[in-house]
């Protein structure tokens, strides 16, 4: 997907949310366990029989999918099949929804080339969540496929990103007579190397609704890339402090929602409630788009 096709699908649907599939075989409704016990299904078939009615209910408010691989490499092979099934369902049926991987992988060399692979090719989701940490041979791998998205952690919700992210540094080559250059926060630091491997068509950031303040900043240093932003809702971010730091002239934004959405209801309308919740943030959105 390119960059102006996201921002098509933004237009049209006037929402930049993002639903999480972090999909919990524990909170799955027990109506819809139930339903695959009686069908004599293995219980792992209820992760995608939840995937596919949540994914029904919520695709006209939403732009973007999330799996979060850790749910469901934690079933094992069961668990990666149901992954595998759930990334063929929205292919098939919203290909014009952007489907991430959070996957966050950060390894190098032949590993990276075979993550890509894996997310790219056998399973085919247009972005994958990616750790800088290990430089650029983790992260070019994946700048090969074209229309393809990596989105690089940059400054997350979690309360102790602060050990690492925010660490100041000192540049490699610094001109001691300018002070301005003596230290920048670590997550600056991967913004502007990054930036040297490819460009808003190809790299997103992954940056906290928590944290507005520094979001404006970043938005600041890359004003033209996509943001991802976690951490609306249960964590405390809110829709319109987001929209107030980082929109930028194509929107620039993709808010994601998981439980929230996903657990508004664990009764047999639990598809209703999420499609509810999922159009009460679009809402929310569209008023800041205009």
């Amino acid at each position: 997907m390119t960059y102006e096709q996201l921002y098509g699908q933004i237009l049209k649907k006037q929402s930049f949310l993002c639903v999480g599939l972090d999909t919990d075989l524990e909170k799955i409704p027990l109506c819809v366990r139930e339903q695959v016990r009686a069908a004599a299904l293995p219980e792992e078939e209820a992760v995608f029989a939840f995937n596919r009615q949540i994914v029904d209910a919520t695709a006209p408010y939403c732009v973007a999918f999330k799996v979060n691989t850790a749910f469901y490499e934690a079933l094992g092979w069961a668990g990666i099949v149901q992954m595998e099934k759930t990334a063929a369902y929205i292919k098939s049926n919203y290909p014009d929804i952007f489907l991430i991987a959070d996957a966050k992988r950060g390894d190098i060399g032949n590993t990276a080339k075979q993550y890509a692979k894996a997310f790219f090719e056998t399973m085919d989701f247009d972005a994958v969540t990616l750790s800088p940490y290990m430089g650029g041979d983790a992260i070019m791998p994946f700048l090969k496929y074209d229309g393809k998205w990596v989105i690089i952690l940059t400054l997350t919700s979690n309360v102790t990103a602060e050990d690492f992210e925010t660490l100041e540094t000192r540049p490699h080559t610094m001109d001691v007579d300018d002070e301005t250059q003596t230290h920048i926060p670590l997550y600056e630091r991967v913004i502007g190397k990054s930036r040297e491997w490819g460009t808003k068509d190809n790299i997103m950031y992954v940056v906290g609704a928590t944290r507005p303040g520094q979001l404006n900043r970043i938005r600041h240093l890359c004003p033209e890339n996509f943001f991802l932003v976690p951490g609306v809702g249960v964590q405390g971010g809110r829709v319109e402090d987001v929209a107030s730091a980082g929109l930028n002239s194509s929107c620039g934004l993709i808010i994601n929602s998981s439980r929230g959405i996903l657990y508004a209801s664990s009764t047999e309308k639990f598809a209703e409630a999420a499609a509810q919740k999922a159009r009460e943030m679009a809402l929310e959105m569209q008023a800041h788009l205009k």
